[in-house]
């Protein structure tokens, strides 16, 4: 596990571009990560840090109402998925996370203690926050992610 102390918003958007850079490595055909943490701790703009380093130029919104944002970028399909409002497994099913795609597939799952059913992650971010820090706490299923989670984000500066 990799926790990292995230002071402002350009350090929560450098910990997404070095999650970007992580997932962008690998060749899994389904990438799946389950973001964690209260309301306002920072999980949409850590997935805006990750689209942006993947090349999205366009804005990046939490889908809190619309419960998915898709996004394709460079032969990529990311779905971006928020389960705060999801009270049944059907209303999982409806987001069709599942679909078969020619691209790789990223899902980014808001609130996966809503899920209703058992999933994979490949990556289980935390974001703690109080009003002086916020702390991210990242597992991955390869250990050699998390570590080049950490290094890209200690050696970069924003």
């Amino acid at each position: 596990m990799v926790k990292l102390e995230l002071k402002n918003e350009s350090k929560t958007l450098l910990l997404g571009a070095a999650i970007g850079r992580a997932i962008e490595s690998l060749k899994h055909e389904t990438i799946e990560l389950h973001l964690k943490g209260n309301l306002g701790a920072g999980k949409t703009t850590l997935v805006r840090g990750i689209l942006q380093y993947l090349n999205w130029k366009n804005e990046v919104t939490s889908p809190t109402y619309t419960l998915c944002e898709e996004y394709e970028i460079k032969g990529r399909l990311l779905l971006h998925v928020d389960l705060y409002r999801i009270n049944s497994a059907e209303d999982v099913e409806i987001l069709n996370l599942d679909r078969e795609t020619i691209h790789q597939k990223i899902i980014f799952i808001e609130w996966p203690e809503n899920l209703q059913t058992s999933r994979d992650a490949d990556v289980i971010i935390y974001l703690d926050h109080n009003k002086k820090e916020r702390i991210a706490s990242i597992n991955c299923s390869e250990v050699e992610m998390e570590s080049n989670i950490r290094t890209y984000y200690e050696t970069n500066k924003l």
